[in-house]
């Protein structure tokens, strides 16, 4: 398990390297939200465009830079990928990035961009970091799991520490779930320092991989994959994310593809904020009614990756 005391650490090692995202009331709406008192976390603002980067950094940092010289290597639906490529560009290594075929191009042109290795392999997440882990062992390189590390936790868990700074009355919080590595830190860290606090997950309805895992009381394998968040979509979490939701995580949620791309609608039309599919799946829980507020509940939802699927509408 992941402790307070190694996500305060891991904050204090990776704030020279990411930023302090900010926190927006949504306020002077023209669509109002069920919740009177709704706050973004926007860490679309990141670097690399996403919160994955916290994670990737600590574990850099808490990885002998002898063991870095081969080059890091993950699989990623894109997001941990970026944050990988940064982390390649910070420790002056090379950057192996394996995606499925269903990430987006732009995802693996961003990457290129970065000057990351990118390698194509399998049709989900699962598939491609089978591959990416053999060349990992076969090749001595670092692998840096998406999810499913303590040092990757807790550094997704110094979200936690900047909201309730930011945001000290807050009721409840709005997680999006994909392998668990996200709301693994953040419900850890939440629930030391405010145990009040509720922490919501949100799942793809065609990927439900924690909620399944809950239910069946094991971790489970998905039979298949049927969302275009593909950032939220691998077919099985870890036994390290499992445990720490069981205990600290109130409930999970499932939101339809449909009510994500309206809310990332929403986010754009309402606040200029540009969110992809997974990014916007927080938000889609309030907008649906997948997730119904108490009456007068200061709700925080993360923004947790940037991408244009709200931008383009009539």
């Amino acid at each position: 398990m992941v402790s307070l005391a190694e996500i305060q650490a891991a904050r204090v090692r990776i704030a020279p390297y990411i930023r302090r995202t900010p926190v927006l009331e949504a306020k002077a709406l023209r669509k109002t939200v069920p919740s009177g008192k709704l706050w973004l976390k926007l860490e679309q603002l990141q670097v690399s465009g996403s919160f994955k980067v916290r994670g990737a950094v600590n574990k850099l940092l808490s990885t002998p830079s002898e063991a870095l010289q081969r080059g890091v290597i993950t699989a990623s639906g894109g997001n941990h990928g970026l944050a990988v490529a940064y982390v390649g560009h910070l420790a002056s290594v090379p950057a192996f990035i394996y995606l499925p075929h269903n990430a987006p191009l732009s995802k693996a042109e961003k990457l290129r961009a970065w000057c990351a290795e990118v390698v194509v392999h399998g049709d989900v997440w699962d598939d491609a970091n089978a591959a990416a882990l053999e060349r990992a062992e076969r090749e001595e390189m670092t692998y840096i799991h998406p999810f499913a590390d303590p040092a990757v936790i807790a550094g997704q868990g110094t979200l936690a520490l900047e909201v309730l700074e930011d945001l000290p009355q807050v009721d409840a919080l709005l997680v999006a779930i994909g392998g668990g590595g996200l709301i693994s830190g953040i419900a850890r860290a939440a629930k030391a320092l405010k145990p009040s606090v509720r922490v919501i997950g949100v799942e793809p309805t065609g990927a439900p991989t924690l909620k399944a895992s809950l239910a069946a009381n094991a971790v489970v394998v998905l039979p298949e994959i049927s969302t275009r968040a593909n950032t939220l979509a691998p077919r099985q979490s870890a036994q390290i994310n499992f445990e720490i939701i069981r205990q600290y995580v109130d409930d999970i949620v499932l939101v339809s593809d449909e009510a994500m791309l309206e809310a990332a609608r929403w986010l754009w039309f309402e606040l200029g904020i540009a969110a992809e599919l997974s990014g916007a799946a927080a938000t889609a829980a309030l907008l649906s009614g997948a997730f119904i507020p108490h009456p007068e509940e200061t709700v925080c939802a993360f923004v947790c990756g940037a991408g244009t699927d709200g931008i383009s509408f009539v």
